[in-house]
């Protein structure tokens, strides 16, 4: 069992630090997205957030496991470098799918 309090556990990676055998961790879709991006396919960057996150946060009371929000945020960080956009930025804005 992942403990939910552990800050220094990995809640989010990136889709090119992911891969295929990652299906149970990334989910299919953000398995799927990796490979594409291993494969040289125009994938716009982007980042999974685990399924052990979700699995932590129930049962943690319904609470983001310690350190999730913070990866998260690093990695949205990162998508604006990679964009050369900003989140919420009206002139020149990061769109993401979620």
């Amino acid at each position: 069992m992942i403990n939910p309090n552990n800050r220094n556990h990995k809640w989010v990676y990136l889709f090119t630090e992911g891969n295929g055998a990652m299906k149970s961790l990334l989910g299919g879709k953000g398995a799927g997205v990796s490979e594409m991006i291993h494969a040289g396919l125009p994938v716009p960057p982007g980042f999974t957030i685990t399924t052990e996150s979700c699995n932590a946060y129930y049962a943690n009371e319904r609470q983001f496991p310690e350190g999730m929000w913070t990866q998260t945020t690093l990695a949205l960080h990162t998508l604006e470098e990679q964009t050369g956009k900003r989140f919420g930025d009206a002139s020149n804005p990061l769109l993401i799918s979620v």
